[in-house]
């Protein structure tokens, strides 16, 4: 049976990080006293809802968070820590602290170490998120006990909207671009000059002109996507903008 620890403290728990070549440790103090820390916990690193949806989407809300007084947004598996620095860097998740559980001590004392033995992960973390204010859990999003790896109420979206109802999500912008092309370093500039991120997609590494036809219906880049609509090339990049404005 899981545990909802709401209302009580975090587990004192001492991490075995490296930072380099060295060895660090990092205590639960080090991360939680006086801070306001978004947590989610996952099943394991590079694993597929994991890596495809958990972490990239916390990643991209980061910056969202810590304008609403989040000091820190960490990810938290029974990983040791040479697999959770290298997931980091495939996920390219610089927005966010990993933390490896790799004894699982931390997520035992949440209550929510399981046996993932069918899978031969061994003991794992249940997918669940918190909000932690100087060590004391606020709130907690435990996924159903079901089978399988439920992902319903962990996500960055349900936490955001716990933190602050009337947040502003950022935007989901992809550039469809090609090297050497003068419009579309002129589209990425004025996306960068109105201070949006966006998403690159280079023709020929990421793509095809056949992909670039059949989702577009265009021949020529940019082609620049906002929330699923196609805005078109640079021209029309500036007027978006200016309508924003």
């Amino acid at each position: 049976m899981l545990q909802d620890r709401t209302g009580s403290r975090v587990p004192q728990v001492t991490f075995r990080t490296r930072r380099g070549h060295e060895w660090a440790d990092v205590t639960t103090d080090d991360i939680f006293k006086g801070k306001t820390v978004v947590v989610f916990s996952l099943p394991g690193a590079f694993t597929p809802t994991c890596s495809s949806s958990h972490v990239p989407r916390y990643n991209q809300l980061a910056p969202v968070f810590k304008e609403h007084g989040v000091d820190t947004v960490a990810c938290v598996s029974v990983n040791d820590t040479f697999v959770m620095n290298e997931w980091q860097k495939e996920q390219q998740a610089e927005n966010l602290l990993f933390i490896p559980d790799g004894n699982g001590e931390f997520t035992e004392g949440m209550g929510m170490l399981v046996g993932k033995e069918d899978l031969g992960f061994g003991k794992r973390s249940w997918r669940y998120s918190m909000l932690v204010r100087d060590g004391v859990v606020e709130k907690m999003f435990i996924e159903p006990e079901v089978e399988g790896d439920p992902y319903e109420v962990s996500d960055a979206d349900t936490m955001l909207k716990y933190l602050a109802p009337n947040a502003s999500e950022p935007l989901d912008i992809t550039v469809f671009s090609r090297d050497g092309c003068p419009f579309c370093v002129k589209a990425k500039e004025a996306l960068r000059n109105a201070g949006l991120d966006y998403e690159e997609l280079v023709l020929n590494e990421d793509y095809t002109e056949q992909t670039l036809r059949a989702v577009t219906a265009a021949r020529t880049v940019p082609q620049v996507f906002v929330n699923g609509k196609l805005i078109g090339g640079s021209e029309a990049v500036d007027a978006w903008l200016k309508e924003r404005a």
